[in-house]
């Protein structure tokens, strides 16, 4: 099983990014843990330093803008 960190504090485009990863997900039946991190000093220890951020079994696939699901559903397949 994959897990898959979406890493941000709660704006808007934080909670855009989340819905988005779990909804790519769900629609092809991934075998993944999708997590909401909001603690500041847990992103800092998992090298983010923009957000919204993403990262695919601990590899930060995305920093800084919410991804398309395109690019959500590529770096689940990986």
């Amino acid at each position: 099983m994959k897990v898959i960190k979406v890493y941000g504090p709660g704006c808007a485009k934080c909670k855009q990014t989340e819905e988005m990863v779990r909804k790519v997900v769900m629609e092809h039946h991934i075998d993944a843990e999708v997590v909401k991190i909001t603690d500041i000093q847990v992103m800092l220890a998992a090298g983010v330093m923009m957000t919204p951020a993403v990262s695919v079994d601990d590899k930060i696939v995305c920093a800084g803008k919410v991804p398309s699901p395109n690019d959500v559903l590529s770096w689940i397949k990986e």
